[in-house]
């Protein structure tokens, strides 16, 4: 019987009607043995010659591993981001591909916000600092205070923004594809928002066309103390530029949740002023279970359309 791949690193199997329903259908569901983000030769062995459907999570889904799935007609994405998918290859395949772009919004919004309050406050700081039996007094900022600097307003940073405004910030963004936007968010070019915004949070997908789209050179755009977040995708920013940015004080924080490669282990480990989290914005209870219940009945719609199954 044709199998079907589930390569998140963790899947609710039980409680999940689609895959149940599938399973009951006689498929064969796999999970991913290796509970983490599979390399590409990792993808190439799990989606053997009789995967007919894979729900994904962030795997390079390269022309190189598709042309080696043989029987694959349907990816799911159980989230946002579809850049590691070759969307190209998948159509030349006939390979249709899905993702679930409303339901990791508001868990990642939540963590932007979380990450900003801590950038501006100092609350990991400080509580290191507790710890090694110090008493710190520093003054924090507040985010009432700040302009806040949104680039890419989708799904996820139309709803940053509305966090921020709540707080009483002053908002612009930066978003091509848009001609307007919600009331109190102006829409400025890419430069004028790395000058004038001095927090600014990355809510854009990845493409060739931005890769280090933070670079030394818009970093130097900047104003001195501005503050970076990145949880969008690592290859937005130049890590390297953003590092010496930090030792130099010209940037006063970062908090990053992705990285170009992951796990990380990079020079920003050994930035005082940056947080980093593992890649962790979706990963809210109820967020999640969404995530799930959407990306596989995304399959299962998938798998009805290519024939696989029945309505």
């Amino acid at each position: 019987m044709s199998k079907i791949v589930v390569s998140t690193s963790s899947f609710d199997f039980d409680h999940n009607p689609a895959i149940q329903q599938l399973i009951t259908l006689g498929f064969t569901v796999t999970g991913n043995p290796h509970r983490r983000k599979l390399t590409e030769d990792e993808a190439i062995d799990l989606l053997s010659t009789d995967t007919v459907a894979l729900l994904a999570g962030v795997e390079p889904l390269t022309e190189r591993v598709l042309s080696h799935a043989k029987a694959l007609r349907v990816i799911a994405r159980c989230g946002t981001g579809l850049d590691s998918v070759d969307l190209q290859a998948a159509r030349r395949l006939n390979i249709s591909v899905s993702n679930t772009p409303e339901a990791p919004a508001q868990a990642v919004a939540e963590l932007t916000l979380g990450l900003m309050l801590d950038c501006l406050r100092q609350i990991n700081h400080t509580d290191r600092s507790v710890r090694q039996g110090e008493w710190p007094r520093s003054q924090g900022k507040l985010l009432a205070a700040r302009t806040v600097g949104i680039i890419g307003l989708g799904h996820i940073g139309r709803r940053v923004a509305a966090l921020c405004q709540a707080f009483g910030a002053k908002v612009i963004a930066h978003d091509p594809h848009l001609q307007h936007t919600s009331a109190g968010v102006a829409l400025v070019s890419l430069p004028d928002l790395l000058e004038q915004a001095d927090l600014i949070s990355l809510h854009l997908p990845y493409s060739s066309s931005v890769h280090h789209l933070i670079n030394a050179e818009a970093i130097a755009r900047m104003q001195p103390g501005t503050i970076l977040i990145n949880a969008a995708r690592g290859g937005l920013v130049d890590e390297d530029a953003l590092c010496a940015a930090l030792d130099s004080g010209h940037i006063e924080a970062a908090a990053l949740d992705s990285f170009e490669q992951e796990p990380y282990q990079g020079p920003l480990c050994k930035c005082n002023q940056a947080i980093l989290t593992s890649h962790i914005g979706s990963l809210a209870r109820e967020t999640r279970q969404r995530m799930e219940l959407e990306a596989a009945e995304n399959l299962r719609r998938g798998m009805i359309e290519a024939g696989l199954i029945d309505e």
